[in-house]
């Protein structure tokens, strides 16, 4: 019957790489046709594999269909078709957001905050121009999402927080942690979690401006991508799958060598903290030497602040 040729294809296929094809099914007493017939229709480990990893991005950036799905899933270091992803997608009926093609398509901005950092990546102040966003890191039980706050005066992750769950508990517990940053600007992209009210309500209490990316734009919020690109390909390229547990410790350590111990070329060779921490240092210095002019009877012309930029070949 149908149950006993199941049998009997599972059994050829496992022996598959110690026998002849042929030998196999001749000595079952099936066909190829049938057997290959089989194959087609029962889903490889491989399949399930590739599709937790097609959930995962899904459920990051849901505007993803199987085009630039494939081109996520091949940055991620497979060697996939984009017929294969459709036929995953398909089946397990995960959709884009947006289904039809636009003429606007990255370039539309959002309804609940305009793109206030619109790519300037700069700044001269501490904790004045922020970055966020949510990226998944795959584990041997299940993934884990990790959601970060950077600093775009020295480029520091300033608050991140890491979660079983990519829901707005994630977002709302980086937010928590984030150091006072009273009138600065927090740019994200336009996920469900950034587009709540109660993260607008959020910010608000916080006396934080949102900002914006434009839909399905990722250059607009290049700073985090690249943050996120690095942290995953030094912590977890080429290495063995992690428990979730494991996982968790190699993120707190990734993040905690950026911080400190990871130079920049544009910081002048030094890590985000020892970048602030000299230029604090600096500054100090400055107004001091400024407190000791007045006082010798000099007059100082203008009341404009220092502007907060290393010299990398003087102090470097």
């Amino acid at each position: 019957g149908r149950r006993e040729k199941k049998t009997l294809f599972k059994i050829v296929n496992a022996l598959r790489s110690k026998h002849s094809l042929s030998t196999l099914l001749r000595h079952a007493g099936v066909s190829k046709s049938g057997y290959y017939k089989w194959i087609k229709r029962t889903p490889s480990s491989s399949d399930s594999h590739l599709l937790s990893y097609i959930r995962a991005i899904h459920s990051i950036r849901p505007y993803y269909g199987y085009r630039r799905m494939t081109v996520a899933l091949c940055r991620e270091g497979f060697r996939v078709n984009h017929k294969r992803v459709y036929r995953l997608m398909k089946t397990d009926k995960i959709q884009a957001v947006i289904r039809r093609k636009r003429k606007n398509f990255g370039t539309k901005g959002s309804v609940v905050f305009e793109n206030r950092l619109n790519r300037d990546f700069t700044s001269d102040i501490p904790l004045k121009k922020l970055a966020t966003d949510i990226t998944y890191v795959p584990t041997t039980d299940g993934f884990i999402y990790l959601s970060a706050v950077q600093d775009l005066f020295n480029n520091e992750i300033v608050s991140y927080h890491i979660s079983s769950k990519n829901d707005l508990e994630l977002v709302f517990a980086t937010l928590n942690k984030l150091p006072s940053a009273s009138g600065a600007i927090l740019h994200s992209d336009q996920g469900f979690q950034y587009t709540n009210k109660r993260y607008q309500e959020a910010l608000k209490e916080k006396n934080i401006q949102g900002s914006h990316s434009r839909k399905g734009n990722c250059l607009d919020n290049a700073r985090m991508e690249s943050f996120f690109s690095h942290l995953k390909t030094e912590a977890f390229y080429r290495k063995k799958r992690y428990s979730s547990a494991e996982a968790r410790i190699l993120l707190e350590q990734q993040i905690a060598y950026y911080n400190t111990e990871r130079f920049q070329k544009r910081l002048g060779q030094l890590s985000p903290i020892e970048y602030r921490e000299k230029l604090a240092a600096f500054v100090s210095e400055a107004d001091s030497l400024k407190e000791t002019l007045t006082e010798m009877g000099y007059r100082l012309y203008g009341d404009e602040p220092l502007k907060l930029t290393l010299d990398a070949k003087r102090y470097g």
